[in-house]
């Protein structure tokens, strides 16, 4: 069974940074992609990032390109998400993602491309 656990959310001032962290366990980590998703309060989940299963390759939403960067730690099974500059719309609870295609080369930026996802990490940019 694949588990999937946040943390390093919190509450940050507008230009503020935060880290956060997935630990994976119950199976490889190294060989699938994983994702960050984010859902504000009254709206759809959203894609934020993914990274490829080696790291090679990342793909980020328009609206964190240049802010926020997705890397991966396989001796760790873990992967993090570096947000700087931190914007009140950054508000909402992120939640890490993974899928079952083993060392798949194509980044999913939608929710169906994902089988196994964490409970989720409240992060609060004040203005």
């Amino acid at each position: 069974q694949v588990q999937l656990e946040e943390s390093g959310g919190g509450l940050v001032q507008n230009g503020g940074s935060l880290r956060l962290s997935c630990a994976a366990s119950g199976r490889t980590f190294s060989s699938y992609a994983m994702a960050w998703f984010r859902q504000a309060p009254g709206k759809e989940r959203e894609f934020v990032a993914a990274i490829s299963w080696n790291g090679g390759s990342t793909t980020y939403a328009d609206s964190v390109k240049g802010r926020f960067t997705i890397s991966r730690d396989n001796a760790k099974d873990t992967v993090y998400l570096q947000m700087n500059s931190l914007k009140p719309e950054d508000t909402a609870v992120y939640y890490c993602a993974t899928n079952t295609y083993y060392r798949g080369s194509y980044l999913y930026t939608a929710e169906r491309g994902y089988s196994y996802w964490g409970q989720g990490t409240q992060v609060t940019v004040s203005s």
